[in-house]
């Protein structure tokens, strides 16, 4: 493979649950210039050490950089590579229409059924869908709801969490 190809990657990993861990964390990716496509952090189980997965798009060479960089920090624990292995990915997103008129309403409602997203409220003029899928499943909701209702969506994304697949891959 071409090591000047870039491509998504995955990174997890396990820190310890201080003040300030997210803020280094992310300013070591800004100080080497990297960019972060996608950062989720929460608790574990152990309420001592969160759980972080970051998503960066990178060249072979600049993604081993990042891996080293992070092992290096004192406050992580460990590192998980998920660019290559089965996981489960899911990301969490808002998208709130405006429509107006009656017919919207009802195609809305009609790609809500046929997309398997959740109706989590609305009104006399908006409705707010609600979708925990993959980020590229809700690329193409954006995508579709874009094309049907130009200048009239709000979309908030929470970025991606993962875990290691223990028997099927969902990307």
């Amino acid at each position: 493979m071409d090591n000047n190809t870039t491509k998504k990657r995955w990174i997890s990993l396990f820190v310890e649950n201080q003040i300030g861990c997210l803020a280094r964390i992310s300013g070591l990716f800004s100080s080497k210039s990297y960019n972060i496509d996608s950062i989720t952090v929460g608790a574990t189980d152990d309420p001592t050490v969160s759980r972080m997965t970051i998503g960066v798009t990178s060249d072979d060479m600049t993604y081993e950089q990042i891996k080293k960089q992070l092992n290096r920090s004192v406050e992580v624990i460990k590192v998980l590579d998920y660019t290559t292995i089965p996981i489960h990915m899911k990301e969490l997103m808002f998208i709130k229409v405006n429509v107006p008129a009656e017919k919207d309403k009802t195609e809305v409602f009609r790609i809500a059924k046929v997309f398997g997203l959740k109706i989590t409220d609305y009104d006399k003029s908006s409705i707010l869908l609600e979708s925990v899928d993959t980020e590229n499943h809700n690329d193409d909701i954006i995508r579709l709801l874009s094309e049907s209702f130009p200048n009239r969506l709000e979309v908030v994304r929470g970025g991606s969490v993962a875990i290691e697949s223990i028997s099927i891959t969902d990307r």
